[in-house]
């Protein structure tokens, strides 16, 4: 398995994805990014988005600009978020450079 998995996400029906590919890559030792873009942001409302955040070994943030876009106001920082989490698509750009595989949801 990839020391590291870089997950881009844009769909906002894929959460038991992204767990399950999260959590199968943080028992096998890898270091997960999760960037939350476009309307996948309206998964930052489930309730399995704060347990993700808090997951040991993941980073997970989201597109501040796409938060903003899909009606929630930037200050209302999601749970399991701080607001340095909330961030730009330079996310992105750091999960294709930084990360061994990369996968998109």
């Amino acid at each position: 398995m990839a020391k590291s998995i870089g997950i881009f996400v844009t769909s906002p029906q894929n959460m038991q994805h992204i767990l399950g590919v999260t959590n199968a890559a943080v028992k096998k030792g890898s270091k997960v990014k999760v960037f939350f873009t476009w309307m996948s942001v309206h998964l930052t409302k489930c309730p399995d988005f704060e347990g993700l955040c808090n997951m040991e070994n993941v980073d997970v943030s989201i597109c501040a600009d796409s938060y903003k876009k899909a009606g929630y106001d930037v200050k209302d920082v999601p749970k399991g978020l701080t607001d340095k989490e909330m961030a730009t698509q330079a996310q992105h750009g750091a999960i294709i450079e930084d990360y061994d595989c990369y996968l998109t949801f």
